[in-house]
This record gives C-alpha cells, sequence and structure tokens, in this order.
C-alpha cells in the first residue's frame, strides 16, 4: 500500500500511556517514511455491529491506543520532531470501511445534561471518502486525521493519554489531515513518537467526546530540527481547512458571558435545540451530530466583561 515507506508499525505495537521507559517499536534515521496500522480509540472493542451494550461494557484502561513508540536517531531535548503528514488509508472490517461515535457517560463537553450512552454506527467508501450518510436525514463530508500524536514526556513514569499536553497526545486537532506538517517538542533521546486514534471527521472541539471514530492506517514522514525549542506544538497547512463544509454555510448559536467554557456550553446547547426544533432530531443524536461536524470558535476575547463563543453548524450537512 505505502511503495514509499520505509518501515511498518503493525495494530499490535501500540501502548495505552506516554512512559519514556517504553522501548521502541522501531529505531529510525530522520527523513524515514514510516506507516502506521492505527486502531481505533477503542483499541477494537467496537465494530460494525456494535450495539449500546458495547458502550456500556468498555473497558477504560484499553481506551486510546497510539502505535510506537518511534525512536528517531538524533532526537535531543530541544530539537523539534517535524512530522509531514502525508496521508490516511481507512481499514476495512466486514468488508467496508467504518467508524463510530459515542455518548459516554461523563464524557464529554455537556456530560451532566446527557447521562444515558449512545452510539452511532457509521459505513463509508473508503476509496472515495464520499460523505458519511447517517440514515436519510444526514451526510457527514469526511476528513480523516489522528486525534492523538505526539512524543514522550520528560517526567518518569507512566502518563495518561487523554489530556493534551505540551509534547501532543490526545490533542483532537481535525485539521492534522494529509498534507499537514505538524512540529512536536523533545523532551527525551529519540523523541518516542506516537500516533493512533484516527478519526474519519470531527468537529472543532469535539464537543460530545467521540468523533468517527475509525481505524486507519496513517503514513507520516518524521524528521528533525534541531535546537527548534518550541514550547508546545505548532502546524502548517498548505490550503484551506473548511472547504469540504463551507460550501452552503452555516446555522450559528452563540454563548456570551464571562467564561469561555460556560460560553462553549451555551453555544452547543442552543444548538441542539435548533436541530430538535428544525430537524426533528432527539436531543443525543443533536448532541452527536455536533461532534462530528459542527466548529466551536472564540469569536471575541477583548470586549471585558464578557466574551463571546460561537457554535458554526455546516448546513451542506443537510442537502
Amino acid at each position: 500500500m505505502c511503495r514509499a515507506c520505509d518501515y511498518t508499525i503493525h495494530g499490535h505495537q501500540h501502548h495505552f500511556g506516554w512512559d519514556n521507559a517504553l522501548v521502541p517499536a522501531e529505531r529510525v534515521a530522520p527523513g524515514s517514511t514510516i506507516l502506521f496500522h492505527c486502531q481505533d480509540s477503542s483499541a477494537g472493542q467496537l465494530g460494525p455491529s456494535s450495539t449500546l451494550a458495547d458502550v456500556v461494557n468498555l473497558d477504560f484502561a484499553r481506551i486510546n491506543p497510539v502505535s510506537g513508540p518511534i525512536w528517531v536517531e538524533g532526537a535531543e531535548p530541544g530539537d523539534a520532531l517535524k512530522v509531514t503528514i502525508e496521508d490516511f488509508v481507512p481499514q476495512r472490517r466486514e468488508g467496508t470501511a467504518w467508524g463510530w461515535t459515542a455518548n459516554i457517560p461523563g464524557f464529554g463537553l455537556l456530560a451532566d445534561q446527557f447521562p444515558d450512552p449512545a452510539l452511532i454506527v457509521w459505513t463509508y467508501n473508503a476509496a472515495t471518502l464520499a460523505p458519511a450518510m447517517w440514515g436519510r436525514e444526514a451526510r457527514i463530508p469526511l476528513k480523516p486525521f489522528a486525534g492523538t500524536i505526539g512524543n514522550a514526556l520528560a517526567e518518569p513514569g507512566q502518563h495518561s493519554v487523554v489530556p493534551p499536553r505540551r509534547v501532543g497526545g490526545n490533542l483532537d486537532i481535525r485539521d492534522l489531515s494529509a498534507g499537514t506538517t505538524l512540529y512536536l517538542p523533545v523532551e527525551v533521546a529519540g523523541a518516542l513518537f506516537s500516533v493512533g486514534d484516527t478519526h474519519a471527521a470531527q468537529g472543532d472541539g469535539e464537543v460530545c467526546g467521540t468523533a468517527i471514530e475509525s481505524p486507519m492506517d496513517a503514513i507520516l514522514t518524521l524528521d528533525l530540527v534541531k535546537g527548534a525549542n518550541l514550547r508546545t506544538p505548532r502546524f502548517t497547512t498548505l490550503g484551506p481547512v473548511t472547504r469540504h463544509l463551507d460550501v452552503k454555510g452555516y446555522e450559528v448559536t452563540t454563548g456570551i458571558g464571562p467564561d469561555l467554557m460556560a460560553g462553549a456550553r451555551d453555544a452547543v446547547s442552543a444548538m441542539i435545540d435548533l436541530l430538535c426544533a428544525t430537524r426533528g432530531m432527539s436531543a443525543a443524536d443533536a448532541y452527536m451530530l455536533c461532534s462530528v461536524c459542527g466548529d466551536l470558535r472564540i469569536s471575541e476575547v477583548v470586549d471585558l466583561p464578557n466574551w463571546v463563543v460561537s457554535f458554526y453548524f455546516p448546513r451542506a450537512v443537510f442537502e
């Protein structure tokens, strides 16, 4: 599949936490291109035939596996790992590319409002990446990316893979897609890079806590920028990042007040109310749909004492 790849990291070569004492899955020279067989964020606990009971019975000790780690020769603290994101290729299961979106109790921006589990299983065309259908009422434009991508921390011991960190990790930035170049701070010799949590689509904010979680093969080229001294990740895109959603405009709701998190919650809640009123959707379905295609944006943070958070829902989803 990847004719130019120098190495392959197989699905079993994964781990569930950041730890700079892990034995590298591979040692590579700077400039190497690597094929990673990434699992979905459930580590295979969910699949195309899953039911709600499978969400209830998830083993959270096996959530968010990342493939690796990769030792990059010559990487030292203070350098930056340059990650050129070449491509994502969906894996097939039961004959199709697939993914899942779930409301997991206790998780997500509005966890207090949505205490019950919910699940949507998606199938889509791996060759064309045509929009994925949600019943007959919605079609979601796809944009594959890796939700979790990062290096090992300097601090010893195992660290949870769930929160984002200064060396990367569970960033959930949907624009880390094919064509983007990501720069990650290096804190330990060899960098010890890992990647996983691949998604077929996600809105900015991933508000219910899950996107279209989908196992994929990631093709990445790893290189070094010596002495970069980055404090946090940065990245470069080669072109527009919302063209797949922009074509029909947006419906937008807002949250206004002195607290950005409260504003984000208010903006999303208002969009859920709007979708329920105008589309006849259940609140749980609207919440999950917002997570896979809607965007939270900070519209204004300078006019004391109140800030504005907006939630953009793409009209193309229903047309």
